[in-house]
């Protein structure tokens, strides 16, 4: 089975960087549309950025200007630079292939900005 995991999350001061990274068993993110999505207590879960297997991306207007997405191989990355507090949440990668009826989650990184 394809398994995704996530690391790079930690504590920021506001302001600070973090690029999280989400790798695959696979070799699989060359055909795959990979998602980060986001979820703070008490809030929903939040699709933050996402990425197609032709490197189209598009991202949260919340993020738009400071996170990044890239994939390479079996690792997609997310780029988070001038984090602040609303940022903070557990963020989880998430592979989507439609037509092989594949959609795989990681466990998650958690993400903390705070001074």
């Amino acid at each position: 089975q394809v398994q995704l995991v996530e690391s790079g999350g930690g504590l920021v001061q506001p302001g600070g960087s973090l690029r999280l990274s989400c790798v695959g068993s696979e070799d699989i993110f060359s055909t795959y549309t990979v998602n980060w999505y986001r979820q703070a207590p008490g809030k929903q879960r939040e699709l933050v950025a996402y990425i197609t297997d032709s490197r189209w991306t598009n991202y949260a207007k919340s993020v738009q200007g400071r996170f990044f997405i890239s994939r390479d191989k079996n690792s997609v990355f997310l780029r988070m630079n001038n984090l602040q507090p609303e940022d903070t949440a557990v963020y989880y990668c998430n592979g989507v292939k439609a037509s092989a009826q594949i959609d795989v989650w990681g466990q998650g990184t958690q993400v903390t900005v705070s001074a």
